[in-house]
């Protein structure tokens, strides 16, 4: 039975909540991560773990590594709506607490399990540099963001520059985090380590 029919089914039944799709998905990828490495599994072969189509896994997912990443996705995914919200009279201050807000979704008991164990699922460099390509994602909306607030075009230089500079330092703290292993402290921390001399040298510009 496909997957969002059988949430369907139990929610109709006022039976206890399933784990989500994508869920059952990427648990189907870690375990296949974990037995024979990532470059060894194929989409159709979590599909076929998890009991559903390939085409159900494009559904949820547009490409194999997007299983790695879940919660990270979720808070990236949540900066537009933060800018959009904030109250902060500084465009750059604003960008860096969505930033922080953003980071404080992941902290050492919600680490993903990409990065517990990439090692032995045989991710390697792909880990950081996925991570990184998903935070400069939204790169085009910090920089429209900021331009809104200073009347410039989004392609201007300082809505790039704070957009660029501000971002790549948190895709930053995020591979020394991932790199600092069980003993890692929260994301947050990190983060905030990151962007804080940034964020004061760009007020001062």
């Amino acid at each position: 039975m496909d997957l969002v029919r059988a949430d369907d089914d139990r929610a109709r039944r006022g039976g206890r909540p399933r784990r989500s799709s994508a869920e059952v998905l990427a648990d189907a990828a870690a375990e296949l991560f974990l037995e024979q490495g990532y470059g060894r599994t194929t989409v159709d072969q979590i599909a076929a773990r998890a009991g559903v189509s390939r085409a159900t896994f494009f559904n949820y997912f547009a490409a194999k590594s997007d299983v790695m990443w879940l919660e990270l996705d979720a808070a990236v995914a949540a900066i537009p709506a933060l800018l959009d919200a904030s109250t902060e009279p500084s465009p750059v201050r604003a960008v860096e607490e969505a930033l922080l807000a953003a980071a404080r979704e992941h902290d050492p008991e919600r680490v993903p399990w990409a990065v517990a164990q990439a090692e032995v699922m045989g991710i390697g460099p792909e880990l950081v540099a996925s991570v990184a390509a998903r935070v400069m994602q939204q790169h085009g909306a910090v920089a429209a963001f900021v331009a809104a607030r200073t009347g410039e075009r989004p392609g201007a230089l300082w809505p790039q520059t704070v957009s660029g500079a501000l971002l790549g330092a948190a895709a930053a703290a995020f591979g020394v985090w991932v790199a600092d292993g069980v003993g890692r402290g929260r994301l947050v921390e990190y983060v905030a380590a990151a962007l804080t001399p940034v964020a004061s040298g760009l007020e001062a510009a």
